[in-house]
């Protein structure tokens, strides 16, 4: 007998369509409402029962933790990666909270992560991680160029992405062009 951890029994070909079904209902409610979205919601668009997807994905963690690099991860990863990869600290700071706030206004699970609704999701927290350690770049080569008013923190900035995932998820949600004059004005408040 070898040690070592049993290998995980395959699916039945119908447990297999339940997850698959499952998985493109989630994406597609999570994207459209964001991650509290009712699981009632997302077991009637996959046409299975809400106890399928506990047993399938152990409930709304698991679930949330199998779908979340398609439904935002992979796209919040891709701006911070674009960030980094501008020349200008000014340049990436504009670029990022544009784009940031691009994303919160677009996609709710981006503010449902930014917010952190659900702590004991590993992934999600590593994104807060990496959200938080973009952050502190960019606000530390804001200051050492002058890009950035002076007195402007890291905390400032995350409250200021926080602030707006709030307003996004309970407030009145504007018109696109209101909401893009705002980031304007935004970004002309933090400019040193």
């Amino acid at each position: 007998m070898t040690g070592g951890t049993p290998p995980k029994p395959r699916l039945r070909a119908d447990a297999r369509r339940n997850a698959e079904q499952i998985r493109r209902a989630a994406i597609d409610a999570f994207q459209g409402q964001g991650l509290t979205v009712p699981l009632e919601e997302v077991a009637r668009a996959a046409g299975v029962s809400k106890a399928t997807i506990f047993n399938r994905f152990g409930g709304r963690v698991g679930l949330i933790e199998a779908v979340i690099e398609e439904v935002v991860a992979n796209e919040l990863h891709a701006v911070i990666d674009h960030a980094r990869s501008l020349e200008g600290a000014g340049e990436r700071v504009a670029y990022y909270l544009t784009a940031i706030r691009d994303l919160q206004y677009r996609q709710p699970t981006a503010n449902d992560v930014l917010l952190q609704e659900y702590p004991h999701s590993q992934q999600l927290m590593d994104i807060c991680r990496a959200a938080g350690e973009i952050n502190d770049e960019l606000v530390a080569a804001g200051h050492a160029c002058g890009t950035l008013r002076p007195g402007f923190t890291t905390d400032d900035l995350h409250a200021l992405i926080v602030d707006n995932a709030l307003a996004l998820k309970h407030g009145v949600r504007p018109s696109r062009d209101a909401y893009d004059r705002r980031t304007g004005l935004l970004l002309d408040g933090i400019r040193g």
